[in-house]
């Protein structure tokens, strides 16, 4: 297995700190740089970090590694990795700026920001579901003037919820689905002594977290034409967004209607079946089996279930007939791993087996 030398940018936030958990005994990448604001740089990354926010301990061999600034020391940094994560807090014009540089500087990026998830020649990936969209970085390349230079993005946490669990489904014909999900803490990269005010309380508004549920499942399920990704014009998806008091995890309940109604049967044996390119390739991080579905009533929890094969799985569970729509179910998945540095890290695997970083 080939090896890349890997750069973290953003990596004192909760999804930095996260990438280097996981990144610390990867068998494929090493990571040479670790890279923030300028209000880190030139500390040990152990003094940059005011809070370490995960259940993990933080790896020591990143500890007295020295921070350097991601914007200013960016053509260094390009020179030293073969491509880097980024999980920036910056405004979204001033990420994608960055990200854009990065790229042009030769340095592939793969992203967790959703700053260019709607750059029509940017694939935004779900490995299992949409690994076909990476051909159009063929017609970014060209429009950024390089020869290795790109960005890919994942999608947001709370889509890895539901949306590989309505996918398997699409061949009956989805007409509409109705989602709720029920966003942990750490998707706000909070925990529960940074935000107090979610205990004991439900937090009925997530900034820009409906528009996307609605919105990024069409460019996933979309098709790649003239060298942009046309977003697919349906299902309908309506979505509504609340913070729970539950550390990690999104779980999502599903209402969905179909053209062609399927028998629960056959949606229990759609989602036992499918794969994906991850598992075809045994990418180092692919669950082995991707959706994991429970017969118990009270099943998926996050409590019981969040580390489902490494927390890579998707759960679901309660499959049943609606008096409204065809069938409702409950998906869940762990919004930090599946949803963010673990699915940032699974794209860039796949990245890597296609050839994308040579």
């Amino acid at each position: 297995m080939k090896k890349y030398k890997v750069g973290v940018i953003g990596a004192t936030g909760m999804v930095g700190q996260r990438f280097l958990v996981l990144l610390a005994n990867h068998p494929q990448f090493e990571v040479k740089v670790i890279a923030a604001s300028s209000r880190s740089a030139g500390k040990k990354y152990k003094d940059a970090i005011k809070l370490w926010q995960l259940a993990d301990p933080m790896p020591q061999k990143f500890a007295d590694m020295t921070v350097v600034d991601a914007e200013k020391d960016l053509e260094k940094i390009a020179k030293a990795v073969d491509f880097c994560f980024c999980a920036v807090n910056m405004k979204k014009d001033e990420i994608r700026a960055l990200e854009e540089a990065y790229a042009k500087a030769e340095c592939p990026i793969v992203s967790n920001n959703s700053a260019h998830r709607f750059t029509d020649d940017v694939p935004m990936i779900i490995p299992e579901i949409n690994a076909d969209h990476l051909a159009v970085i063929a017609a970014q390349k060209k429009r950024l003037g390089t020869k290795r230079g790109f960005i890919a993005v994942k999608s947001n946490c709370s889509l890895q919820s539901y949306v590989p669990l309505l996918h398997p489904l699409k061949k009956y014909g989805i007409e509409c689905a109705a989602v709720s999900t029920y966003q942990a803490v750490s998707g706000a990269g909070k925990t529960f002594k940074t935000m107090p005010e979610i205990l004991d309380n439900v937090i009925p508004y997530i900034g820009g977290e409906e528009e996307k549920s609605e919105k990024e499942p069409l460019k996933i399920w979309g098709e790649i034409q003239n060298g942009k990704i046309v977003p697919a014009s349906s299902p309908i998806i309506t979505a509504q967004c609340v913070r729970v008091p539950v550390s990690d995890g999104h779980t999502a309940t599903v209402f969905v209607k179909f053209k062609n109604k399927p028998s629960k049967e056959e949606i229990l044996k759609a989602w036992a079946e499918f794969s994906g390119e991850p598992q075809a390739l045994a990418l180092p991080s692919a669950p082995k089996q991707f959706i994991h579905y429970f017969e118990e009533d009270n099943r998926p929890q996050p409590a019981l279930d969040r580390y489902t094969e490494n927390g890579m799985a998707v759960c679901a569970g309660r499959l049943r007939e609606d008096n409204l729509f065809d069938y409702k179910f409950v998906g869940f998945s762990h919004n930090t791993l599946r949803g963010a540095a673990g699915g940032a890290v699974l794209l860039a695997e796949l990245l890597a087996a296609k050839g994308y970083f040579d």
